[in-house]
């Protein structure tokens, strides 16, 4: 027999996160295409991203077949948060003719480039990179490099930089307390052992 899910967070009952999801407003408007193999994943950070941020989509698949109507959003910019090559730093000036559409592939490193190589109008986009991102709050997952931060934190600290007059650090809450609840749910001794 499955336990109950809150059929918003996908969480079990007993470990809902709802209350801890905002509703922020952003001038940026954030599109996930998340790759079919995350959806499911206990730590999916790009369902609470989307939960919080209300100017924000998740479609989900390997090839999008409505890319084109996903990409060409009237007053936005298309811009893919990923890097490669000609990548350009996120800055706050550069949503200021017009806000961006940041557009962001969810799964593995390996599981996102093939997003990429299966889309070409997605891996055509302009692309941009974090500058400076803060360290990973993910303590369950090894990282390729101190640079790579979970779906949710890259979001965070992307609309962080292009929005300074704002804050999106209510974003991480639900996060936090997901993580905190993974690691009592194995224990201190296990964490310690295997992430720590």
């Amino acid at each position: 027999m499955s336990r109950a899910r809150c059929q918003r967070c996908l969480r079990p009952d007993n470990h809902c996160l709802c209350a801890l999801i905002p509703a922020l407003d952003s001038r940026t408007r954030v599109l996930i295409l998340q790759h079919p193999s995350e959806v499911n994943h206990a730590l999916n950070t790009a369902r609470l991203a989307v939960l919080g941020l209300n100017n924000a989509e998740l479609v989900v698949g390997e090839v999008f077949d409505d890319l084109a109507t996903l990409l060409d959003v009237p007053g936005y910019q298309a811009r893919l948060l990923f890097p490669g090559e000609g990548a350009e730093a996120l800055s706050a000036q550069a949503g200021e003719v017009k806000p961006l559409l940041l557009v962001i592939p969810d799964g593995t490193w390996r599981k996102a480039r093939k997003l990429l190589h299966l889309n070409p109008r997605l891996a055509a986009l302009p692309r941009v990179t974090l500058d400076n991102p803060p360290p990973s709050r993910y303590r369950l997952r090894k990282v390729p490099g101190a640079e790579a931060l979970s779906t949710l934190e890259a979001i965070t600290h992307a609309l962080h930089t292009l929005e300074p007059d704002r804050s999106f650090e209510a974003l991480l809450r639900p996060f936090n307390a997901l993580i905190e609840g993974q690691i009592a749910a194995m224990g201190e001794e296990t964490f310690r052992r295997n992430h720590a």
